[in-house]
């Protein structure tokens, strides 16, 4: 759907659907990636959250599924944003993928302590939804009634979202779950599972990893593929309150292109974000051809032989 640029000519549908598209936000899968330096930073820079908070209002904890971070350094995170920001973060893989959400081994527990930690973002009111991000070996067959305990635990003034990595989720059963607990089905582009549009929340969770058989994280989309997904995320937003989204393609910064491209073919980037964006694009071809260049003179150095 286009809207009208002439305030004459626009309808009520346009202006809702404006309304909703500033209920979108886009950002990363983490921030503090050295490669990013040229790209995003300038080289050297010591303040990367601060920094990338200039130009996004929200990002993805990645760390927090290796390990807990201590909780002064969960308060930096709060002081080193603006008011309005938002953090989304993974649950530990001690939770979802050692024990495997199974109530029985403490995992209750588990979640109380991590909810503790991230205390400062909620009392600043900066935190986002929690992301359970399960195994591709986790399947419906086998471990459902892990699944159905501890949704039952989890507390009902947090948001949850879940990843799944199996296609023995993607069914009736799963989403009729999901939606009892308010939990949102986690819409993702990647190689194992489909883009399925499937809200089962009042908000909606978006993370992009890549296309292709084997093209996680390290990918760079192209211009074709990200418009492709500005019909879905619209179609998503008009179904519920907030939509957060994730581009997960960290390597070289590809993540940091595709987000604020996104943002752009959505219309809801703003000035500052089109110019750094094609910044990024341009530092982004000039590794390419760099590399690119380094391969071709170790090919020709090899014919001289």
């Amino acid at each position: 759907m286009k809207v009208s640029s002439n305030p004459l000519n626009r309808s009520k549908g346009d202006f809702l659907l404006e309304e909703k598209m500033s209920d979108v936000s886009l950002g990363t899968s983490g921030w503090s990636y050295k490669e990013w330096e040229g790209v995003l930073y300038p080289k050297g820079e010591k303040r990367k959250l601060s920094y990338y908070a200039r130009y996004f209002k929200t990002v993805e904890i990645d760390s927090t599924y290796y390990a807990y971070p201590a909780k002064a350094m969960v308060q930096g995170f709060a002081g080193a944003t603006p008011d309005g920001f938002v953090f989304s973060a993974k649950l530990p893989k001690l939770i979802t993928h050692e024990k495997r959400l199974d109530v029985g081994k403490g995992v209750e527990q588990d979640l109380a302590r991590f909810l503790h930690v991230m205390r400062p973002l909620e009392d600043a009111g900066k935190l986002g939804p929690l992301l359970i991000q399960l195994p591709p070996s986790f399947s419906y067959e086998r471990d459902l009634a892990a699944l159905q305990g501890f949704l039952k635990v989890i507390p009902s003034d947090v948001r949850f979202a879940i990843e799944f990595r199996h296609l023995s989720w993607l069914r009736q059963d799963t989403w009729d779950l999901l939606r009892e607990h308010n939990v949102a089905n986690t819409i993702v582009d990647e190689p194992l599972l489909p883009p399925d549009l499937v809200v089962t929340a009042d908000f909606s969770y978006i993370r992009w990893h890549g296309q292709g058989a084997r093209s996680w994280y390290n990918y760079r989309y192209t211009d074709k593929e990200l418009k492709a997904w500005v019909p879905r995320v619209k179609e998503v937003a008009a179904k519920t309150k907030k939509v957060y989204g994730y581009h997960n393609n960290h390597p070289f910064g590809h993540a940091v292109e595709s987000a604020l491209k996104e943002s752009e073919f959505l219309g809801i980037a703003g000035e500052e974000q089109r110019s750094l964006q094609a910044r990024v694009t341009r530092a982004i071809d000039r590794r390419i051809e760099s590399r690119s260049g380094s391969v071709q003179g170790l090919l020709d150095l090899g014919a001289d032989r």
